[in-house]
């Protein structure tokens, strides 16, 4: 088993650099933060892009760090080769470019749908809140924070792609830091829409939809 790509592809930090720029511009386009609540979602966000994009082209800390099992485990794998850094793709013995491997193909969907539920999300909330409304249709309608929910489908994505140990370990804590915001700002949406958020909270979940069916309450 080797990877298509056997060219050493770490140090590049110009890479690292365009990659986290483009990418936090391209999520801060869509998630447009405002409050001091947003910007420390977009931050945590943020620094998990960098953490990644940095062992991606900078220095692969996780191929160091495991390169003794890695090395026993899978003697024809050059793993300071640049595509060896697709580790599932590696483990479970893909033979061709790692590019269009499986977990490749699949982390493009989490991280496409991620980008897509921030857009929609996003317009359904600017609209809600030029009206001082409640908002409870797009993907509101079957989650009440979609926003934060698509963060994590994103990092997920780049998990599945690319596992680091420092991402790996910033995951939980990113995810558990986004339920806890979710949950003030369900504090803050009840004491100023009561009832009807009440009543909106009863029928929609939190994070993950219910099969079948919604809590539209357009």
């Amino acid at each position: 088993m080797s990877p298509a790509d056997t060219s050493p592809g770490y140090g590049l930090w110009s890479l690292v650099i365009l990659n986290s720029l483009v990418f936090i511009f391209f999520a801060f386009s869509f998630a447009k933060p405002q409050s001091q609540r947003d910007w420390r979602s977009f931050g945590a966000f943020s620094a998990f892009l960098v953490a990644l994009f940095t062992e991606m082209y900078g220095f692969p800390l996780t191929i160091y760090l495991l390169s003794g099992w890695l090395q026993s485990r899978y003697p024809g794998v050059d793993w300071f080769a640049h595509d060896s850094g697709h580790l599932l793709e590696m483990l479970f013995g893909w033979k061709s470019n790692p590019h269009f491997g499986p977990f490749h193909l699949l982390s493009f969907a989490f991280i496409g749908g991620g980008f897509f539920l921030l857009s929609s999300a996003w317009r359904v909330l600017y609209a809600a809140q030029q009206r001082h409304a409640l908002a409870t249709t797009g993907p509101y309608a079957f989650i009440r924070h979609p926003q934060y929910a698509a963060f994590v489908l994103i990092m997920f994505g780049f998990l599945v792609q690319w596992p680091t140990v420092l991402t790996l370990g910033m995951f939980p804590m990113l995810v558990t830091m986004y339920v806890r915001l979710a949950r003030r700002e369900e504090q803050e949406a009840m004491a100023e829409f009561g009832v009807n958020y009440a009543r909106y909270a009863a029928q929609v979940p939190a994070f993950i939809p219910r099969s079948g069916k919604h809590g539209s309450m357009a």
